[in-house]
């Protein structure tokens, strides 16, 4: 991962003040890219058995704080990032930017190394100002990547100022699986940016199917932003989003949608996943998990 990535991520991070700890002690090698480097981003297994044989530092870094895990998982290489971790890589290393080898995994889409970092201790989310891997697959549209993370109990409500929730940013996106899967997770459907909320973001692109889906559970289409606007008043004119909006605000919610809201709400989000446990018919069940 080179520099020019670094610094894109610092741009859309928008952490110009952030300032990372260099650490103290033996860092390792300061050579822009090692011979490790290289062999774990073109995942090249055994040249990297070999190198770390020969006494290469398993957490040789870049100028810019780059490991070789970092770059195994970028490149998607779950085989590589194993033996680093294994020969004692850091696997919360941080770049100068704050980016982590999990969240280079989530970037590139790869649930086996995310699964694999947090297997090894990997912290899944930061400071409010870090990068953070939750929304960078959210962004991304790596549902694969975010189940993963779900599984491991992030918070899916995380809300950093510059990006707000992942459900805001994955509407932003576009990314309706990646949508489901925080709706499913029982991500609030109200939490966006500021007070601009997911069906704002939805109501200013044309996807009919994203904003029913907000809409299924529960959005509110009077919700007003800071600018005293609803989710009706930024999609386009005439368009079947304004039109499918301007239906709902007229049409109320029916007793069947009230009634799973309701239930949802009241088992809470941390123990959704025990619905299937429930004393209840399998048909209730599904109901309750939207399938």
């Amino acid at each position: 991962m080179g520099s020019w990535r670094l610094k894109e991520m610092s741009r859309i991070y928008n952490c110009n003040w952030l300032e990372v700890p260099w650490g103290d002690g033996d860092l390792g090698s300061w050579a822009d890219r090692s011979p490790l480097h290289e062999a774990a981003s073109q995942g090249r297994l055994l040249s990297l058995k070999t190198l770390l044989s020969q006494g290469y530092n398993v957490d040789t870094l870049t100028i810019d704080q780059v490991t070789p895990l970092h770059e195994a998982c970028l490149g998607d290489h779950v085989g590589c990032a194993r033996i680093l971790l294994e020969a004692g890589a850091n696997v919360n290393a941080t770049t100068i930017d704050g980016v982590t080898p999990l969240f280079n995994a989530c970037s590139r889409g790869s649930a086996a190394c995310a699964e694999l970092l947090l297997q090894y201790g990997a912290k899944a989310q930061w400071e409010s100002c870090l990068p953070s891997p939750t929304h960078e697959a959210a962004s991304r549209g790596h549902s694969e990547c975010l189940e993963v993370l779900i599984s491991w109990g992030i918070d899916v409500d995380q809300d950093l100022p510059h990006l707000g929730t992942p459900l805001y940013v994955a509407c932003v996106s576009q990314q309706i699986h990646c949508i489901r899967k925080l709706l499913y997770a029982g991500a609030n459907v109200q939490k966006g940016k500021h007070l601009q909320t997911p069906l704002h973001a939805a109501a200013q692109h044309s996807s009919t199917e994203i904003v029913n889906l907000l809409l299924e559970f529960g959005a509110d289409i009077n919700a007003k932003n800071s600018d005293f606007e609803r989710p009706v008043d930024l999609a386009a004119p005439s368009s079947l989003v304004e039109r499918l909006l301007l239906f709902h605000e007229a049409t109320p919610s029916s007793l069947c949608q009230l009634c799973r809201l309701r239930i949802r709400n009241y088992i809470g989000r941390a123990r959704l996943h025990l619905v299937p446990q429930l004393q209840l018919p399998t048909i209730l069940k599904n109901f309750l998990q939207y399938r």
